[in-house]
């Protein structure tokens, strides 16, 4: 078996990935409204030997809800509910820098970490959407360069915070009288251009020391702040040679910050269309595109690159968007290029991006399935994947029964558990507190 294991994330919607994934036959979307839909898939992908689960995030009704479901949980306070129903599987929530407070962040996540035993993950994001602005006193989204300057300002103070407490703090010796070391209880008296913060947190240093922290931008700040704090990378990357350039440009900006590749995990995104055969993989793709409703994918594809589309023929060419946007950078141009270079109309480029919003999509058999893992990883483009099934629960099922037995057998996946934390599962390590006083007890 090789000692190198890749890893794999369930990348959770609430019907799946693909965009009309609510209107096929095999998916429920008043079910994908309760808590019982979501346990099942977590038991599911913890049958599986996942490394972890992720919930997206987003803080506005978008405005094309007429044409799709939407019933997007807090994903913090679904995954507590998720960490009573699983044993291993590592929980990972998206939260915005943008709009939210570091002590009310970091008191949540070192809750999650300390009520699943020590799987909890932060997927940091700086919200590019504008609707979102709206709903926290802003007429408008701030700049991509000032929300990323307040989420670097975020992510240290929240790091203080969690080494507020020393791991020897709480001493609970209930024959002495004496709960807690307050010599091993810092405040962190942080004063920055966007936050004033005393400190201590108000709950012991997480299981993990910090949750994982996980990133998913990949315009130019997003990989520097990525190679800065993240120790694992959601990224949308359409081919190989992409992939791997991204895979490189990460892994190479990281010993500016004294740090070594294996610090962080990058972990592309793909929506696995599965068949018994290649052609009815293919069968099960058209039949999900054919549900697509092309309203829905106008405005999408108008958020996607910050231009109104709607009055644009839909055989027509993407019509001239410009060159930039202060919303998803490297969204923006991942979308226009693929556009450009297969020289795509409108209606094409929708039904490209139905079933990943610009991650790739793959149909096919699972050992199909498998060598187009086993090739990205084994050839440097990646440390595992987000595997984003395009319909649920089946197309997780499906990865699960089908997929992860072709890994295994290769020797590329685990059988068994092997930790009892997110961390451990990633191979990671739990950080040192920079305010550690004495040594911990052995």
């Amino acid at each position: 078996m090789s000692r190198k294991q890749l890893h794999l994330n369930a990348f959770l919607m609430q019907n799946g990935h693909h965009e009309a994934a609510w209107r096929h036959p095999g998916t429920d979307p008043r079910r994908a409204g309760t808590l019982q839909h979501y346990v099942d898939l977590a038991r599911t992908a913890e049958r599986g030997k996942l490394d972890s689960l992720f919930l997206a995030d987003g803080v506005a009704l978008q405005k094309n809800v007429r044409y799709n479901s939407h019933n997007l949980f807090e994903p913090l306070t679904l995954l507590s509910a998720l960490a009573g129903a699983t044993e291993h599987i590592g929980l990972i929530a998206t939260a915005s820098t943008t709009y939210n407070e570091p002590y009310h962040l970091a008191r949540k996540f070192a809750s999650l970490d300390h009520l699943s035993g020590g799987r909890a993950g932060w997927n940091i994001v700086t919200s590019a959407g504008q609707e979102e602005a709206r709903n926290f006193n802003l007429d408008k989204r701030p700049d991509h360069e000032r929300r990323y300057e307040r989420a670097t300002e975020f992510i240290e103070v929240a790091k203080g915070l969690w080494d507020s407490w020393e791991d020897d703090a709480p001493v609970i010796d209930k024959a002495g009288g004496v709960y807690a070391d307050t010599e091993l209880i810092h405040p962190i008296d942080h004063v920055g251009r966007h936050f004033q913060v005393r400190g201590p947190l108000n709950i012991p240093r997480p299981v993990q020391g910090y949750p994982l922290l996980v990133q998913a931008g990949s315009s130019e700040t997003g990989k520097e702040y990525a190679a800065r704090y993240a120790e694992a990378v959601f990224t949308a990357q359409q081919t190989f040679k992409e992939g791997k350039t991204f895979y490189d440009d990460v892994k190479g900006r990281l010993a500016k910050y004294s740090r070594s590749p294996d610090e962080i995990k990058i972990l592309p995104g793909i929506s696995p269309i599965l068949g018994r055969t290649e052609a009815e993989a293919r069968d099960r793709e058209a039949e999900l595109n054919a549900l697509i409703t092309p309203e829905y994918g106008v405005r999408q594809l108008s958020t996607l690159l910050d231009h109104d589309l709607s009055t644009y023929p839909l055989d027509g060419p993407l019509p001239d968007v410009g060159t930039y946007t202060e919303g998803a950078q490297s969204r923006f141009d991942l979308v226009t290029g693929l556009a450009k270079r297969e020289n795509l109309t409108i209606r094409q480029l929708i039904e490209r991006l139905a079933g990943g919003r610009g991650h790739r999509v793959f149909a096919g058999t699972a050992v199909q399935v498998a060598d187009q893992l086993e090739h990205w990883f084994t050839e440097g483009a990646a440390d595992g994947f987000n595997i984003m099934p395009p319909t649920l629960p089946a197309g997780l099922t499906d990865f699960v029964d089908l997929v992860v037995p072709e890994l295994q057998r290769r020797g590329l996946f685990r059988r068994e558990y092997t930790s009892t934390t997110l961390r451990g599962h990633y191979g990671l390590a739990r950080p040192a507190n920079r305010n550690r006083v004495k040594e911990p007890a052995a």
